[in-house]
């Protein structure tokens, strides 16, 4: 009898002992799949830089505008939500005017031979006239005569030593009808180092300014830059309607 109830006690304290390494592997087969899942999602991210490929729209109020665009194209994760905000800062490769994509990776990494990357600001307009219509009243007063051929038919003027604007310089085209194509660029060791040196503003929406930078290599061919900039804007401006 008491041998029996030995070998009975000893098949229960084995039953137990076989759940309990059971779901100790279980459990440890468990948290390996999660740390491989997370690892991956992890590394992911980290590969991503911040980017995503998300081309879910937001619509973003900045005052009386409503701007519908993909996550891919809104520069920082904060601001990738529907809602209102004082500011709104995107980026995309040109020309295709899009975001952030798998086979735009190398582009929005910098590691191809192409600078082809711009960045645009949406925000309340703060002065009355954009870069062109302040090129008579503001600019003209403060660059040094004569200026040097530039590309695409641009005018290249330095700026006097009091306008305030170091290591800067402005590149002016004329164009039919209207105020001259107007933008700041970096100059010297500055430009070299940007991405984006070339710098201009435009009035878009209702009471909306709208700043992209880009690569002075595209300065060039600015009526086609600028005339997809303008493009861009209205489209996003208008789909959010």
């Amino acid at each position: 009898m008491k041998q029996a109830a030995t070998a009975e006690e000893f098949n229960v304290v084995d039953s137990v002992l076989m759940k309990r390494v059971f779901y100790a592997f279980a459990a440890l087969a468990l948290l390996s799949l999660a740390i491989s899942l997370g690892g991956k999602w992890f590394g992911r991210s980290i590969a991503m830089a911040g980017y995503t490929d998300d081309t879910t729209v937001h619509r973003v109020v900045i005052g009386n505008n409503v701007i519908a665009v993909p996550a891919n194209a809104i520069r920082f994760l904060q601001a990738r939500r529907d809602g209102i905000a004082s500011r709104l800062d995107l980026y995309l490769r040109y020309p295709q005017m899009e975001g952030y994509s798998e086979a735009a990776r190398d582009d929005f990494n910098h590691t191809g031979t192409a600078k082809n990357i711009i960045f645009l600001s949406f925000e309340p307009q703060m002065m009355s006239r954009d870069m062109s219509g302040r090129f008579a009243p503001i600019y003209s007063a403060l660059i040094s005569q004569p200026g040097t051929p530039g590309p695409g038919g641009t005018m290249i003027y330095g700026f006097s030593e009091k306008s305030g604007y170091l290591n800067e310089v402005l590149a002016v085209a004329g164009r039919a009808g209207k105020d001259p194509f107007v933008a700041r660029c970096l100059s010297g060791p500055s430009a070299e180092e940007s991405l984006a040196p070339c710098e201009r503003d435009i009035q878009v929406g209702d009471s909306l300014s709208l700043t992209y930078r880009f690569p002075r290599e595209l300065l060039g061919n600015w009526p086609t830059l600028d005339a997809a900039i303008v493009a861009e804007a209205t489209r996003v401006l208008k789909a959010a309607r």
